[in-house]
């Protein structure tokens, strides 16, 4: 039986419903209702849908951005309550989260050096020589010349700023990653090289991912697993190339009938 590296059950994220200041109350909105989903260790989950479907909202509750309002969570077999009272130094050794822009995801004043030097330093606690030395082996690793570590965000294109992100992520040695619509920002050529590269990190570091996305596309080719979100809920989930091939729910049916294929 597969470790199951995030276990989701009836998760649910309201906003509103206060109440107002001249009497009653404002109605809820449920940014996610009642999902219930399983990323088996070593396989990526993807999640699409439109933009407002929830899959963001989840993607938050998953590394701990978000508070769920209800609904039970587990991260490598931790209950998410758990990580929670021990603070985001607890998460951040578990899981780690890469956003959608990555230039907007790196410190502009602060040399890529820097960038990484933090989570080695705060998450991992190694000395100023490990430091450098995991640096260049995680530079590396992501396909990036070893001078990076001496520029500036802004000296990159955004697939390189996307690998140097990863590379931040990879710095604090998690079990799982959370992906954010990690290549939508990038031209298609750069997609399919981000993509691999990822494929590639998911083997050699023995990763588990879960994959927001709206492109049917980007999830088909790399997902095991594929979850499909409309209005917070989970409408279909399955196997990546059975759903693709054979979609049962009318919305699924509708996204792949008006979306590009690979």
């Amino acid at each position: 039986m597969m470790e199951k590296a995030i276990e989701v059950t009836n998760l649910v994220k309201s906003f509103g419903g206060k109440r107002r200041l001249f009497g009653g109350h404002s109605h809820a909105v449920h940014a996610v209702r009642n999902v219930s989903l399983t990323v088996e260790h070593g396989q990526t989950l993807g999640i699409v849908g439109e933009s407002g479907s929830g899959k963001s909202t989840l993607a938050r509750m998953v590394v701990g951005l978000e508070t769920p309002t209800s609904g039970e969570m587990q991260i490598a077999g931790r209950a998410w309550s758990a990580l929670a009272a021990e603070g985001a130094r607890a998460f951040g050794q578990m899981i780690q989260y890469v956003f959608q822009d990555p230039v907007a995801s790196l410190n502009p004043r602060k040399t890529i050096g820097q960038t990484l030097d933090a989570p080695l330093r705060i998450l991992r606690g190694l000395d100023q020589q490990q430091r450098q030395a995991r640096t260049r082996e995680l530079l590396d690793a992501v396909q990036m010349p070893a001078d990076t570590a001496q520029r500036y965000p802004h000296e990159f294109s955004g697939g390189q700023a996307q690998r140097i992100a990863i590379a931040r992520a990879l710095a604090a040695e998690p079990r799982i990653m959370v992906l954010d619509e990690p290549v939508s920002a990038l031209d298609v050529s750069v997609q399919a090289q981000v993509l691999v590269l990822l494929e590639d990190l998911k083997q050699a570091f023995d990763l588990s991912y879960l994959f927001i996305s709206h492109d049917l596309a980007v999830v088909e080719s790399i997902s095991d697993q594929v979850a499909v979100m409309y209005r917070g809920e989970v409408v279909e989930r399955g196997e990546a190339a059975q759903l693709f091939k054979a979609p049962t729910h009318a919305y699924t049916q509708q996204l792949l009938s008006s979306a590009p294929r690979l």
